[in-house]
């Protein structure tokens, strides 16, 4: 096992290296941002995982991520999502590209896809981005939300987490793990996307920066589902 690990090390980063050598074109990030729509209205769309009414009437900004988990001894959990915030007026911000990644430490096996959209209930936890990532449930306290095929229940100290998680997962994955969820910016991605060098935070929170036809079904979508 000592004479595996070093090898299990490298091969962890020269994965990781690959994955970030290669800059994704803007028809890749336009199908990230149209994966995370599909992915909202598949959430909705099923009673069984759709955001109930009164959480969405609560939600600051909406989280919304896409990941893909593989590996043996150590995990990786790489992938991509975007965030959105309700601005003063009621209106919804551009969504914004940041990177998911997660890593995990234990004997594991297997695969599996991840798809997780965080309703977020006050304006300072989509703040954290500023300062590059934040570790979900470690720099803001996150729990599993309520569905709409619960809403019956009484779920107002749920409703008091600044962070409530909806989360499905497809593939087989086994083994025990020490996990860290990190949501970081991609300021690179978005300045790709949006022909910007303005960053997370004027996207997020200002005007100036009108978006483009592929982004704007999903504002729509969001604007309905939390006018």
């Amino acid at each position: 096992m000592k004479k595996f690990l070093p090898l299990a090390l490298l091969a962890f980063a020269c994965f990781a290296a690959t994955r970030g050598s290669a800059a994704p074109s803007r028809e890749d990030l336009v199908s990230e941002v149209e994966s995370c729509e599909a992915i909202l209205q598949d959430f909705m769309f099923n009673p069984s995982t759709a955001i109930p009414p009164a959480v969405l009437r609560q939600a600051h900004a909406v989280l919304i991520v896409n990941q893909f988990k593989a590996g043996f001894i150590f995990g990786v959990k790489g992938g991509y999502g975007v965030v959105m915030v309700k601005k003063p007026s009621g209106r919804w911000s551009l969504p914004v590209l940041v990177s998911a990644n997660e890593t995990s430490l234990g004997l594991q096996i297997g695969a599996k896809s991840v798809e997780t959209i965080y309703v977020i209930t006050d304006d300072q936890t989509p703040k954290l981005l500023f300062h590059q990532r934040f570790n979900i449930g470690v720099d803001a306290k996150a729990l599993i939300g309520p569905k709409a095929a619960e809403a019956e229940k009484d779920n107002r100290p749920l409703l008091s987490a600044p962070v409530l998680i909806y989360t499905k997962q497809a593939g087989l994955y086994a083994g025990a793990t020490i996990k860290a969820a990190q949501v970081s910016r991609n300021d690179p991605a978005n300045f790709t996307l949006y022909n910007t060098a303005y960053t997370l935070p004027e996207l997020l929170y200002s005007d100036w920066v009108q978006p483009c036809s592929e982004v704007q079904p999903l504002m729509n979508y969001m604007q309905r589902l939390a006018p």
